[in-house]
């Protein structure tokens, strides 16, 4: 393989609402999958779209992913001129997999305005346990049943909108007490009681044809008892296996506690490459760095298999020459305009009803 197509399978942040020289150099110098923006990167949307327009002068063949956690509720990077979504779990309770859709596609129409083309939701996560405050109304139901046809839709409305979807946080983050992004949680629960409720939503997730699934920082019995699912091989291979999925699996964030508490940056980058991630995924330039000189120097001393490597660039490769052919900057005077919909304040008003 080419060594060149190895940043393909990472994503990284950045420091602020401009990308610094140091950052352009790395992305553009190591070929770098894709860049994650949070709050700090956002002031409004003109300066948004001209962030990922001077991002996408990074590109090698293809445009990069330019991502977010945009769910709605609680969890949304850019609030002022976007439509603020009520929690999935107040949406869910709407019980219409209709408004479910109508709500998602709005919110990617309104990303894809700005360059953003991929959107880390929807969580197919069940809020089993009524003390879990990680996930709770981030969930669109207590019971895989309310989650699954939600989900489902969410998927729709998203790639109808524009934004690929990624459906999070597999094997299921819903009946845990921990938070990872500050500790290590488990799960106690038997295989057979997985496949009889975490796994359904994630099943309808891959059948709708989620071009992402997020594994999580979880220690689950059933599948591994020794590692989080993030750096085990065999929460991989039963994701593989169990949904017969073949896109892309990606890391949730390689700098959550549940992860770096345990292990340094180094050595959980090249586990979670080996163990099959085909991207892995820091908050942080630093810590991207220090991740990609790791894996390198894996190479080079042939602790990763560039055979593996190779399926996972050919992956992310396969996912951007479907969906992202070519890049054509965003017109910046548009951007307002079209963040500006009768929809939006429709759909508000609907959700808004007892």
């Amino acid at each position: 393989m080419n060594l060149f197509e190895v940043g393909q399978l990472f994503i990284t942040g950045i420091e602020g609402i401009t990308i610094t020289e140091e950052e352009k150099k790395f992305i553009l110098d190591n070929n770098i999958g894709g860049v994650i923006l949070f709050k700090q990167n956002y002031s409004d949307p003109g300066q948004l779209a001209e962030l990922v327009n001077e991002i996408q002068t990074l590109r090698d063949e293809y445009p990069l992913f330019i991502s977010v956690d945009q769910e709605g509720g609680r969890v949304k990077r850019f609030q002022s001129h976007f439509t603020q979504f009520p929690s999935m779990y107040d949406i869910g309770k709407k019980d219409s997999p209709k408004l479910t859709f109508e709500a998602h596609k709005i919110l990617a129409e309104e990303l894809n305005a700005c360059g953003v083309n991929l959107n880390f939701s929807p969580c197919c996560d069940i809020w089993s346990n009524p003390k879990n405050a990680v996930i709770g109304d981030r969930a669109f139901g207590t019971t895989a049943e309310d989650v699954e046809k939600h989900v489902s839709a969410a998927i729709r409305g998203l790639h109808t909108g524009g934004v690929l979807a990624c459906a999070k946080h597999f094997p299921g983050h819903g009946n845990t007490l921990k938070d990872s992004h500050y500790d290590l949680p488990f799960v106690k629960k038997t295989l057979e009681e997985l496949r009889e409720e975490e796994l359904i939503p994630f099943q309808k997730a891959s059948k709708s044809r989620s071009e992402f699934i997020m594994m999580a920082h979880l220690v689950v019995d059933a599948i591994d008892k020794e590692h989080p699912c993030t750096l085990s091989k065999k929460a991989y291979d039963f994701l593989r296996d169990e949904l017969k999925y073949k896109k892309i699996i990606i890391t949730d964030d390689m700098e959550m506690k549940a992860v770096a508490d345990r292990y340094t940056i180094e050595e959980a980058a090249v586990m979670a490459l080996d163990a099959g991630a085909d991207i892995i995924m820091y908050r942080s330039f630093e810590k991207t760095k220090l991740a990609y000189e790791s894996v390198m120097q894996a190479i080079k001393e042939q602790k990763l298999s560039r055979t593996d490597l190779d399926a996972k660039v050919k992956r992310v490769m396969n996912c951007k020459r479907k969906f992202f052919k070519e890049y054509k900057p965003i017109y910046i005077p548009t951007v307002s305009k079209m963040l500006k919909d009768d929809r939006q304040s429709e759909i508000l008003d609907k959700l808004a009803q007892g």
